[in-house]
């Protein structure tokens, strides 16, 4: 394969679309379902759920995984990555599937889900500092040592291209949306699903109102250092969005909304209370925005929801 480029004239639909043919056989189209509003009290008659926590590693971030692995040269030494855990946990499932030594960095508030994904794929796990950002600075340590090669979770070409791939599967599911509803931690998922519309269809980015980082960076006109706490610390909470992400973000999300704990909270009980769907904090935090309030869709809208992630421990079950 030719190189994808190096800034964010490569995250186009040519490039998108190359991507997906890569990753077909290693990632899951994951399923849409079309939900009646009041079964999870949103004020929509119908809303659109992409049920991307039913993808391989429990979230999006293999599509991103797999396209830096299956893109760029990989050293003897493997690779290395810095995350919350999800991120984390998809480097270290790719690697496994592609027999490459990985060595993965999360902070002591990833969640117990998350590391024993990651310890289960076989990657040599560390924990170290409070937040992702001590995860970066450690990982980008061992790569300067070791010679292993970075894979960003959010701010690197590959990184988005394979993200973006959600966009192009949803445009074919649900062609009919007039809005899809992300949550926003770092920017990659929302970077490379607005990148994939273009504008033809409203994006909306979810954020917590306690890491606001998208919402920082618009208001600031760059990114810039944001709050990094709440219940969805783990994989919303990077501090600031990637320097890739913010152009795309200014250019064809049409706006972030914030959502309290509270709300998030209640989205997942709502999911799993109608469906049977266990998503993580994360996960539902665009659809939190819906329920709370926080976006409001007009009379017949058609509104679309991601479901990002699964990776959690909030439901047990007897034996």
């Amino acid at each position: 394969m030719t190189p994808l480029g190096a800034d964010v004239e490569a995250i186009s639909r040519a490039n998108i679309e190359r991507v997906a043919s890569l990753l077909q056989p290693h990632v899951r189209r994951t399923p849409v379902v079309d939900v009646a509003g009041r079964d999870v009290d949103v004020p929509c008659d119908v809303v659109t759920l992409k049920l991307e926590l039913f993808q391989v590693a429990g979230s999006f971030k293999p599509r991103g995984a797999f396209t830096n692995l299956l893109t760029r040269a990989v050293p003897p030494a493997g690779v290395v990555a810095a995350s919350g855990g999800n991120h984390g946990a998809a480097v270290a499932y790719a690697a496994m599937r592609l027999n490459v030594p990985a060595k993965i960095f999360v902070p002591t508030i990833s969640s117990a889900a998350k590391v024993d994904r990651i310890r289960r794929c076989g990657a040599d796990l560390v924990q170290t500092g409070d937040r992702y950002a001590d995860a970066l600075r450690e990982s980008e340590i061992w790569a300067a040592r070791s010679g292993a090669m970075p894979i960003h979770a959010f701010d690197q070409v590959e990184t988005i291209l394979g993200q973006a791939t959600l966009g192009r599967e949803l445009a074919a599911q649900a062609p009919d949306l007039d809005t899809i509803l992300l949550a926003v931690g770092g920017g990659g998922l929302i970077a490379g699903v607005a990148a994939w519309y273009a504008g033809d269809t409203r994006i909306v980015g979810v954020e917590p109102e306690a890491a606001p980082t998208l919402t920082a960076a618009l208001g600031a006109g760059r990114p810039v250092d944001a709050p990094a706490g709440g219940i969805a610390a783990d994989s919303l909470a990077p501090r600031r969005v990637g320097e890739l992400v913010y152009p795309l973000a200014r250019s064809y999300v049409d706006r972030v909304v914030l959502v309290p704990d509270d709300a998030i909270r209640r989205a997942q009980r709502a999911l799993w209370e109608s469906l049977r769907i266990v998503a993580e904090p994360g996960g539902a935090a665009a659809l939190a925005a819906l329920q709370c309030g926080a976006y409001v869709p007009a009379a017949g809208e058609r509104v679309g929801v991601v479901i990002s992630g699964g990776n959690t421990t909030a439901v047990t079950f007897e034996t």
